[in-house]
């Protein structure tokens, strides 16, 4: 019987990676966090797209800014009544008239797109109603009148109102399916926008 061969032992260098090698595998990093980003940020959107969908076909927006105009007229039209008297310049008070003969006609042909919506502004939202009674403006105005700078207040506090005014009309002309209330925002439109210029005019120049 031969004797057995005691075992070589192999003189080969350990590799630096062997623990790496031996090592149970790691497991594949899942879905990154810019592609999970991507994806919640397009479910967001989706659900964005949808509420606004969902409220546009309900109307609701477009009705609560025709109820929105609607109340800002009768506001600006007493406040340019109530202010008429009150100031001094010759050429301001003929730009205020004519603003009172425009905002006067506004709200009486405003009264055909209204009842055509089935809107009745005497039903409007309580805070709607708050948030455009003017109130902030009447207390501008009182308290120019009693530091004598009335005038001057006045022009720049009404081209800042028809301006914001314009801008919800404009709106409205954008978005609306109303035929009536269509014709009557062109027509008035052109009024209070010419108006507007004259006030701003007015402002800077006596500023």
């Amino acid at each position: 019987m031969q004797p057995q061969q005691p075992p070589q032992l192999t003189t080969n260098p350990i590799p630096s990676n062997y623990l790496d090698q031996i090592a149970s595998p790691q497991k594949k990093p899942g879905m990154s966090s810019k592609l999970f980003l991507v994806i919640i940020g397009g479910a967001v959107l989706l659900v964005i797209v949808l509420v606004l969908t969902i409220v546009s076909s309900l109307g609701g927006t477009k009705a609560v800014s025709t109820e929105r105009l609607a109340l800002r007229l009768q506001t600006l039209q007493k406040v340019s009544q109530d202010s008429q008297k009150g100031l001094s310049s010759s050429a301001l008070r003929s730009i205020n008239s004519n603003l009172k003969a425009s905002l006067i006609n506004a709200n009486r042909d405003i009264a055909k797109p209204l009842k055509a919506a089935e809107i009745d502004i005497k039903k409007a939202d309580k805070e709607l109603v708050v948030a455009e009674n003017g109130s902030k403006l009447k207390t501008t105005l009182e308290d120019a009148r009693l530091n004598a700078t009335f005038d001057r207040t006045y022009a720049r506090e009404m081209s800042y109102q028809l301006a914001t005014t314009n801008v919800l009309m404009n709106r409205l002309q954008a978005t609306t399916k109303s035929t009536s209330l269509k014709a009557f925002l062109q027509a008035t439109l052109k009024d209070l926008v010419s108006l507007q210029k004259q006030f701003s005019q007015y402002s800077s120049a006596n500023s």
